[in-house]
This record gives structure tokens, C-alpha cells and sequence, in this order.
């Protein structure tokens, strides 16, 4: 995350697992030299808040209190649908995103970057990249040089994305799944976990198997 030149306090919206892992990030980041803290999470009904507070952060009771301090927010929650609803709550009260790359994370040059990028630990990016907003760059993932993603784009761990490939606002690419270059996927589409997708998908279906075909609308 290029520096600001001032710390950066920051929100995390989802206390679930995924929002955990944005934490070891987020610690990691701080680990290595960036001006980052935790403010806490916001999440209405966390499955197991014991887990958040063995790690010394706090649930807050929404995003208001923590706007009048300067903090950004960044979204632990790894389906499309709910990002967005976190997201617009956290605009709302008139919270900046923020965006999170590990400090393991290896990345080319020439990239165009959305507001709320997360890239997890090992996770790759090459040259020329348009990123939508708030995508989510799991754990050792790649994505080649040239490709272009809408918003909301989720790349599962292990998942490759090759050179020139698009993808549409709301992708899902399952884990170990594969897209070869320049494949375009529609928005709203679920890439299956394995799969290997060799042509173009249509928006809103879900695709699996080698070579990965849709099997049903979402």
C-alpha cells in the first residue's frame, strides 16, 4: 500500500474468517514497516467473537463512531453481495476505503488499482492490470499481465488468471480454478474450484470441469 504519509487507522467490516485473515495482513503490514493500526471490526452477528477479541481487537458498534477520527475501512467478507452491502453501510457514514497488499505479495509495474484492493499473502500480479474496486486477491494466486477486472472480483487461493483475460463485476474464480488468456467471463459468473475455463462464460451461471462449462444460471 503506498504510503499517505500519515497512519492509517482502519476498519475492518466481517469478523468471519475471511476477515481474520485481513488481519494477519494488516499485522503483517505493520510487521514490515507500514504505518497501519486496527481499529476493530464491525460485523452484526460475528459466529465466534471470542476469536476476535483472543487477538486483542474489539467489535464496535458500527461505523459512525469511527468516522470523526479519520478511519478507512476495508471488507472481510469474501461473496460479492455482502462486500457491497458493507461497502455501501461503511460509505454511508462516510468512511475511505482503504487498500492492503501483503508485504509478500509480488507485483509488476503499470497497474491501475481500485480503491479496496486486498491481496493476500503470495498472491501475484504482472503488468497493465486494471483492477475494478474492491477485488479480493486470495492467498497465492496469479494474475497474468493486461487483464481486466470489474468490481467485486474474488480470486480464490491457488486460482491463475491468465494474461488479457476479463472479468465482469461480481466474479467468483474457485479455488485451484484456471482461465486461460483471453477469455472474457460475465459478470456475476462462479468459476467452480478445479475448473478450467478455455472460452468465453456468460454472465450469472456457474461453471464447472476441465474444460469448464456452465451448468446452471445463479
Amino acid at each position: 500500500m503506498p504510503s499517505t504519509g500519515a497512519a492509517q487507522r482502519i476498519v475492518i467490516a466481517g469478523a468471519g474468517g475471511h476477515g481474520r485473515e485481513v488481519l494477519d495482513v494488516l499485522e503483517d503490514m505493520a510487521t514490515a514497516g507500514a504505518d497501519v493500526s486496527v481499529v476493530g471490526f464491525v460485523d452484526d452477528a460475528p459466529a465466534h467473537p471470542e476469536r476476535i477479541t483472543a487477538r486483542g481487537a474489539v467489535l464496535l458498534e458500527g461505523f459512525g463512531d469511527v468516522r470523526a477520527e479519520g478511519a478507512h475501512y476495508v471488507v472481510g467478507v469474501a461473496g460479492a453481495a455482502g462486500r457491497r452491502a458493507l461497502v455501501a453501510r461503511a460509505e454511508a457514514a462516510g468512511l475511505r476505503a482503504a487498500s492492503l497488499r501483503h508485504p509478500s505479495v509480488v507485483s509488476g509495474s503499470s497497474n491501475i488499482v481500485g480503491e479496496g484492493l486486498i491481496a493476500f499473502p503470495l498472491a501475484s500480479y504482472t503488468t497493465n492490470i486494471t483492477f475494478g474496486r474492491h477485488v479480493h486477491l486470495s492467498r497465492c494466486s496469479t494474475v497474468g499481465h493486461d487483464c481486466v477486472f470489474g468490481d467485486f472480483v474474488t480470486v480464490l487461493p491457488g486460482a491463475n488468471v491468465s494474461g488479457d483475460v476479463r472479468l465482469g463485476d461480481d466474479v467468483w474464480v474457485g479455488t485451484g480454478a484456471t482461465i486461460l488468456q483471453g477469455v472474457s467471463v460475465g459478470s456475476g459468473t462462479t468459476v467452480g474450484a478445479g475448473a478450467v475455463v478455455t472460452r468465453d462464460l456468460p454472465p450469472d451461471v456457474v461453471a464447472f470441469g476441465v474444460p469448464a462449462k456452465p451448468v446452471r444460471r445463479v
